[in-house]
């Protein structure tokens, strides 16, 4: 059975759903068994239409009487810990949490435990002993193709700007790992020079936008490469640049390739974003949820595990990765992710692109 949440996720008026669930107008479960996903915001257009869509529609298919509600933290980690608890006292089976703080949310497994509910971590890890299941791509790999890029397509004295994820947010620092294992030798010898560089609190772009514009100031627009840690970062980086005339003319990473980097790529301006398939984290969450819902093991489905930031082993399934560049890689994207079609990334400026027009 399908809740009336996971209706309005399939439609139209899902941002209206997450707006009630954020102000804690959760509905009532339907169903003897319900999970709760829980997303960490909605800056980043993903958690929404497609992670919670993806899981939504995997649960219907693999165990189609597990309701399941989904909740929206806005950035907010005593909102999502409140979130958690009402899901516990509702009585749900299992909590899929997309945390906000990786160290914070150790509270909600720690609570999910005592009251004999496991916790899953989607995404992003979740630095607690009660921790069940973890998915994710290889991140540090991800941070390194993003710098690499930004290296092949700079020369030998450049100077680089790096706009770093949410320090909240524990796949931030495993990008920005993966970025200096490419950059950290091109630093210490002078080929590339670290003009600037900054945390994205909260992924919010607007914070972003108000760091690449610091960096242009303070190096008088002399700068030849954005290593942008996301899409929404890269996307601000981008308008700074447009400000200045130089959109377009130095290479810019990104990850997540949401529809409006696919559109910033084929007009050039963004030139690099990794993609995951998040069908296959929301799939493989969902396989091991309907496990545990049933009080059943799940190790054949995750057989491997990955130590966290308290030492604990967490079973785990990583995903693989591609790294968008051009055309090609908009077409890979488009041809691979089930939420992102040619119509929706063909709009505005980019309808008028050779991609979209011939």
């Amino acid at each position: 059975m399908m809740t009336k949440v996971t209706k309005l996720f399939s439609g139209v008026v899902a941002g209206a759903a997450t707006l009630a669930l954020a102000a804690g107008l959760a509905p009532s479960a339907s169903a003897e068994d319900w999970v709760a996903l829980l997303l960490p915001e909605n800056v980043n257009p993903r958690w929404e239409s497609q992670d919670a869509r993806f899981f939504i529609d995997s649960m219907a298919e693999i165990a189609p009487d597990v309701t399941v509600e989904v909740f929206n933290a806005n950035n907010d980690t005593a909102a999502q810990q409140r979130q958690a608890e009402q899901a516990l006292t509702r009585g749900a089976a299992v909590l899929v949490v997309i945390p906000i703080d990786g160290e914070s949310s150790a509270v909600i497994a720690d609570s999910a435990a005592e009251a004999g509910v496991p916790t899953i971590a989607y995404d992003r890890m979740i630095n607690s002993e009660n921790t069940s299941f973890w998915v994710q791509a290889d991140l540090e790999g991800m941070g390194y193709d993003q710098a690499m890029h930004v290296i092949e397509n700079t020369k030998d004295g450049d100077t680089l700007v790096m706009l770093k994820g949410s320090p909240t947010d524990p796949n931030a620092a495993v990008i920005f790992n993966g970025q200096m294992r490419a950059l950290q030798s091109h630093y210490d010898a002078g080929t590339r020079i670290l003009g600037y560089e900054n945390w994205t609190q909260g992924w919010d772009p607007a914070i972003a936008r108000r760091s690449m514009d610091q960096a242009l100031t303070q190096l008088d627009n002399n700068v030849q490469g954005v290593v942008s840690s996301n899409d929404g970062n890269a996307s601000a980086a981008i308008a700074s640049l447009a400000e200045q005339g130089m959109a377009g003319t130095i290479p810019v990473s990104g990850l997540d390739c949401t529809v409006q980097a696919l559109q910033l790529i084929l007009l050039g301006e963004q030139t690099q974003s990794g993609w995951r398939p998040l069908a296959d984290m929301a799939h493989a969450t969902a396989q091991v949820t309907a496990r545990l819902v049933n009080g059943e093991d799940f190790k054949d489905l995750a057989p491997n595990t990955v130590k966290n930031g308290v030492g604990a082993d967490v079973n785990f399934v990583a995903v693989a990765s591609y790294s968008a560049v051009g055309e090609e890689g908009v077409a890979y994207v488009i041809e691979n992710d089930t939420s992102i079609t040619k119509e929706m990334v063909c709009q505005g400026p980019a309808a008028e692109t050779a991609f979209c027009s011939g």
